[in-house]
């Protein structure tokens, strides 16, 4: 599916209208109590490991999918730490032909397993109240008193009524081993060892069902330094940044923006998938969507007497149930409204329709024009129902990352067919970026990164910037009196039509300079699987 050059224009200014200011982090009244399950961030791209400059090579025949959980974690969270929950359900879900519903999904279960590490003391043998003994460098090591391991199974077609097929490793092996989190420089080493140790956790796997030869791939699961960007303090109180920062394009590099990148003094828990990209698709289709959700039993039963051993004072039970759910970014922090956050988190995507007002007529663009200019009307665009963005965050840009056919639902959508670009000519704005950069659509010929956001989403992608450009009439500027990216309506939803063009927009072309005063550049990643990078360390001085 080429890029064709009408619709690289509309990205220029374009992002999901749910993808705004922040990272899905305790995005809803019920997760905040289940933070384990806590879907955080969602990544989807073209492998770009080995990638050579101009395309090609390395890794880029894989997709990379990044399923980040459990958010905000204190990187001295000890004695505990941050084990994921064995009483739940983690899935990585993909639709390939375009109607909302998986076809194929990743689910990850997890155990706990306590060793009853003891020390004689006098004449009693006393469990040891730490995780670790001594120092750990390797998988099962036996300084370890909790050790933290996996399954991975896929389903293909739905997700509780689909055939399942256990993945297993390279060497036949169906338990896979999480490394511990990074608990200090004295058990497991200055920043380079723990990466190594970590790295150990790296897993090659054969997935059942995909094509001969392209059935091998890798997995990691550990924890990771968060990788989002975000102003995060300022911008939920009321966009607590000044207007000139917010509006001047004078102020957007990173030395003067003023931004805080705090959320990079935490960690987050990674679930990392890379699968051949011909096993993910269907037909002549490369377009795949993608989500994760997060599933717990019905029933939970709590002892007041609990047993000796790990987790014992609760017994789950009964259906599985869904409490998260995670696409593009920020759709239930800034889109969905609150009486209806918990709801959007158990649902699914084919089921978005009832949604629909909170992107047609949303609230951001107005409680923008609040804070910057106590004035709604002096943000907020006039075209409602807002078509371009039910476009893009429902049926995704045509020519770009728009299946052949497309059920209206809120997901990640990649081209697969679109190169890997290597990291070091990633440009942080995507598509977006890469259009402004050669000078507008006239000159496309000399891009060279077609592979960002909103085709997929890589952990440079400044997903913010580009989203409040979109939130505040980005897309209908470019749209023009012609309708010249038919932003008018929207593909699949004949009833909804409204004027997206330049007199809607009432910051009129000003509306491309907004942004949150933090660059997503300035974050460090790895160039390599699992991409994101190596956590911080307990044990470091803050």
């Amino acid at each position: 599916m080429p890029f064709a050059r009408s619709s690289i224009a509309a990205c220029a200014l374009l992002a999901c209208a749910a993808s705004a200011l922040a990272s899905s982090h305790r995005e809803a009244p019920f997760i905040t109590t289940s933070p384990k399950v806590d879907g955080t961030d969602f990544y989807m791209f073209r492998s770009y490991e080995g990638v050579a400059s101009g395309g090609g090579g390395g890794r880029s025949d894989y997709i990379t999918l990044i399923a980040n959980y459990q958010p905000l974690q204190s990187p001295y969270g000890g004695p505990n730490y941050f084990s994921l929950d064995p009483n739940a359900l983690y899935e990585i879900h993909l639709d390939n032909n375009g109607d909302g519903r998986e076809d194929l999904t990743f689910q990850f279960r997890f155990s706990n397993k306590l060793n009853g590490t003891a020390l004689s003391i006098g004449s009693a043998s006393v469990a040891v109240p730490l995780i670790q003994t001594g120092p750990v460098a390797n998988v099962s090591d036996a300084n370890l008193n909790l050790n933290e391991t996996y399954s991975l199974s896929v389903v293909r077609g739905d997700r509780r009524k689909g055939a399942a097929s256990a993945v297993a490793k390279a060497d036949g092996s169906r338990v896979f081993e999480k490394p511990v989190d990074y608990i200090g420089s004295k058990t497991l080493g200055e920043p380079a060892a723990y990466e190594a140790y970590a790295q150990k956790h790296i897993h090659t796997i054969k997935v059942p069902g995909c094509p001969a030869g392209k059935d091998e791939g890798r997995v990691f699961v550990g924890q990771r330094q968060e990788g989002f960007a975000v102003n995060l303090g300022p911008v939920f109180d009321l966009v607590n940044a000044p207007a000139a920062v917010l509006l001047d394009p004078a102020n957007k590099d990173a030395a003067g923006m003023g931004g805080k990148h705090v959320i990079q003094r935490a960690n987050v828990t990674t679930l990392a998938l890379e699968v051949h990209k011909d096993c993910l698709t269907a037909g002549s289709d490369p377009v795949i969507g993608g989500w994760t959700t997060a599933s717990m039993r019905q029933a939970r039963l709590l002892n007041g007497k609990p047993a000796a051993g790990h987790q014992t004072a609760e017994k789950a039970g009964g259906a599985w149930v869904q409490v998260s759910r995670l696409g593009n970014p920020l759709v239930n922090e800034l889109v969905i409204g609150l009486p209806d956050k918990d709801k959007f988190n158990a649902s699914s995507p084919r089921d978005d329709a009832q949604f629909l007002n909170y992107v047609t007529n949303p609230t951001l663009p107005a409680l923008l024009g609040v804070v910057l200019a106590n004035n709604p009307a002096a943000v907020a665009p006039t075209n409602l129902p807002r078509t371009d963005l039910a476009t893009v965050f429902l049926t995704g840009i045509a020519g770009v990352n728009k299946p052949t056919t497309a059920a209206p639902s809120e997901v990640l959508r990649l081209n697969t067919a679109v190169a890997a670009v290597p990291a070091a000519e990633q440009n942080r704005l995507g598509v977006a970026g890469e259009v402004l950069r050669v000078g507008g659509p006239a000159n496309l010929a000399q891009a060279r990164d077609l592979a960002g956001f909103p085709n997929g989403r890589r952990p440079k992608d400044d997903v913010v910037d580009i989203a409040l450009v979109a939130m505040v009439g980005g897309l209908c500027v470019i749209n023009g009196d012609g309708n010249a990216l038919g932003l008018n309506g929207v593909p699949g939803v004949p009833a909804l039509t409204s004027a997206c063009k330049p007199s809607s927009v009432p910051l009129g072309a000003g509306a491309a300079n907004i942004h949150d005063a933090v660059d997503q550049a300035t974050v460090p990643f790895l160039t390599r699987f699992p991409y994101l990078n190596t956590p911080n360390s307990g044990s470091a001085a803050y």
